[in-house]
């Protein structure tokens, strides 16, 4: 054979040897690879379920302060949205005249008291003397007389004292209890008379959910159970109270019940009036549960993705209660504890492909 025939034949061979290669790799399924995040264990954890409810937040506390006394408002110690301690001033009422009738109680106190004084003296005396005959026996009954009188008279003018005083300490407004200012309507220079609204302070440490559960849901309400809301302005965070008040009747027209949940706002991150939705936690049991987004509701029976032996597969699976609190399913069949599942796009994944799960290092010199 020539030297021109051995080349070609080399060549051909190489081709072949080529063509086989490429069909090999063809043939041969390119492993996934997806993070840490697209996938969950099936794993035993608690569950809660009951009644939905829906309502608005409001303080467990919140004095609406009118004026006592009637004046000018001298000035404004404070604004919306001050923080105050019990008992600290918020605004001041002109408290001349006041003042002035104070001292009036105050004097006439002192003359009553001095003249009670005498009264009861007199009485001492004329009881000594009749005991010896010095004195009739009627002197000592006009003396007696006389002494209550007295008496009576300073009750008298102690009372009066005691109304000018809370006339006067009316005219310093104060905070109820600690809290926030959440609302003025008066201003420096207005004249205010007894009933004018001046304040409204509101105590955030404890709100109280005002919200409505179905009827029919009335048997799964008790006074104590444990309440898990979302409220607007929170959306990625869980709430919780207990129920305090279940309503003795429903509404005629919504045929709703209402309940009063008690939540504790240490924090005072949550404030009244936001919107609320969430459960009654009336029952709680421990079973095998995963995340909502591992299961598949597409098709005629739920299935979940799981991660065996490297590759993708299929399963069908029976779901039981659902925790809306904390978005978890419970799996009766299909899946055994510790069964890794995909969740998310991740579904969508062919079963039989072959998966790996990245791990930082893979991602780092994915970057590279």
């Amino acid at each position: 054979m020539s030297i021109r025939n051995t080349l070609l034949v080399t060549a051909l061979l190489s081709l072949a040897a080529c063509g086989r290669q490429s069909q090999s790799t063809a043939g041969t399924p390119t492993d996934v690879l997806v993070g840490p995040e697209a996938i969950v264990v099936a794993e035993v954890s608690m569950l809660s379920t009951g009644p939905a409810l829906s309502g608005t937040l409001v303080a467990e506390r919140t004095a609406a302060l009118r004026a006592e006394v009637s004046g000018q408002v001298v000035a404004i110690l404070h604004e919306p949205g001050d923080r105050v301690s019990a008992g600290e001033p918020l605004a001041r009422i002109d408290d001349r005249a006041i003042a002035d009738a104070w001292l009036g109680a105050r004097s006439g106190v002192t003359q009553a008291a001095l003249a009670a004084d005498i009264a009861a003296r007199d009485l001492e005396r004329a009881t000594k003397l009749v005991a010896v005959g010095a004195i009739a026996d009627r002197d000592v009954e006009n003396a007696r007389r006389a002494n209550l009188a007295a008496q009576a008279q300073l009750e008298d003018a102690k009372a009066r004292l005691a109304q000018a005083q809370k006339q006067k300490d009316a005219t310093v407004v104060k905070a109820p209890y600690a809290g926030i200012v959440a609302d003025r309507t008066v201003s420096a220079g207005d004249i205010v008379a007894p009933g004018a609204p001046l304040f409204t302070v509101v105590d955030p440490s404890t709100m109280r959910l005002e919200a409505a559960v179905p009827a029919s849901d009335l048997r799964a309400l008790r006074v104590g159970a444990p309440v898990t809301f979302s409220v607007t302005g929170y959306p990625d965070r869980r709430f919780r109270g207990r129920i305090a008040h279940i309503a003795p009747s429903a509404d005629a027209s919504t045929r709703q019940v209402r309940v009063i949940a008690r939540i504790p706002n240490a924090g005072s991150g949550l404030v009244a009036g936001l919107f609320a939705e969430g459960r009654v936690g009336s029952s709680t049991h421990e079973a095998l549960t995963a995340p909502e987004t591992a299961v598949d509701l597409r098709g005629i029976r739920p299935t979940v993705a799981r991660l065996k032996g490297g590759r993708v597969e299929r399963v069908e699976v029976t779901l039981g209660v659902r925790d809306e609190a904390t978005e978890r399913v419970e799996l009766t069949s299909g899946v055994t504890r510790g069964d890794t599942l995909l969740i998310g796009a991740a579904l969508g994944i062919t079963p039989g492909t072959p998966l790996k799960v990245s791990t930082p290092s893979d991602q780092a010199t994915k970057k590279n």
